[in-house]
């Protein structure tokens, strides 16, 4: 057989390999979207109940990604916990929230989103912090009417972070240039193609003072604590949830059990408390592909990247 008919049946059987790959998707895009169109829950209890909402992972803007290939596992997106708490808000058979939250924070827009949702909240909101509730963790907090911590919970890191890379020497090695054209000095601020001027770091350093101020604010409020007694404790740090009630961070030492108990008390509920918990509509489609392996270490690489060419305001604490 020639080289040029071994081509085309190679050819030809890359296109029937698509083609049977995309006959055998075709099906479970269909039953994924089936389940999606479920909007709302419909929880079956039989008397007075808990809701339990849970804020897991970094906290990010907007609902979950409607693309079956991005993973959305590792995230705590603002609309979707913003809906749980309006449907506990509006669910008749609940008297009180759990808001349990394990997150290193995030995005200051997605933070203030769910901070405003559960001060809004005329239910009674007790939080239950598990190993970590820091930075925007802690600041969705803080309206709470109670906080319980795991004596070993890291919480606090009150502040607000920019990051941005400088890659200039790096492409430089490579002989890898950029030019830039811009309407003004300030536009490309933050490039990873050149290191930043001491005025670009004056200007981030008032953006990120502005949002610090608010944070500071809004912990003195949730917590009734001076504006001078925050700042006193606010310099990044986390602290032990045992350090956090003695600074008053947090009201209680104790698990979920011990918050769902509270939760109940504090709605009226006698004896123990029926809990609801509110969950994605189940994809079958998306739960195969994240049952896949993830992408190679590169792509990641270049994902990160790009991410660090739009910089965002966030209330992150940054474990080592």
């Amino acid at each position: 057989m020639s080289a040029g008919k071994k081509i085309l049946w190679m050819l030809i059987g890359v296109a029937l390999t698509l083609v049977l790959i995309c006959g055998l998707c075709a099906p479970l895009v269909l039953l994924g979207s089936a389940f999606q169109s479920v909007s709302a829950p419909s929880p079956t209890v039989s008397g007075p109940a808990v809701a339990l909402v849970r804020l897991e992972g970094v906290i990010m803007s907007g609902e979950p990604p409607a693309n079956p290939f991005m993973d959305a596992s590792t995230a705590a997106y603002s609309g979707y916990i913003v809906k749980q708490l309006k449907w506990a808000e509006q669910e008749e058979t609940v008297k009180a929230v759990v808001l349990r939250i394990d997150s290193p924070g995030g995005s200051v827009v997605a933070a203030h989103e769910i901070h405003q949702q559960v001060a809004a909240m005329s239910k009674p909101v007790v939080v239950s912090m598990g190993e970590l509730a820091a930075s925007g963790g802690y600041y969705v907090a803080a309206p709470a009417d109670v906080i319980f911590a795991n004596p070993d919970t890291l919480t606090g890191s009150i502040g607000v972070i920019a990051q941005f890379l400088d890659l200039s020497d790096f492409l430089a090695d490579y002989g890898i240039t950029a030019t830039t054209i811009k309407s003004g000095k300030f536009k490309d601020s933050g490039s990873v193609f050149r290191p930043m001027t001491e005025e670009e770091k004056a200007t981030w350093q008032t953006i990120i003072d502005e949002a610090y101020e608010g944070f500071v604010k809004v912990v003195a409020e949730g917590r009734r604590l001076s504006v001078a007694e925050v700042k006193a404790l606010a310099d990044g740090r986390v602290y032990t949830g045992r350090q956090a009630k003695e600074l008053k961070l947090v009201d209680e030492l104790g698990n979920l059990p011990d918050a769902i108990r509270k939760a109940g008390e504090l709605g009226g509920i006698p004896g123990e408390p029926e809990v609801i918990e509110y969950r994605e509509p189940f994809d079958l489609l998306r739960q195969l592909l994240r049952a896949m392996p993830s992408s190679d270490p590169l792509t990641r690489i270049v994902s990160a990247l790009r991410r660090a060419q739009s910089p965002i305001l966030q209330y992150l604490y940054l474990a080592p």
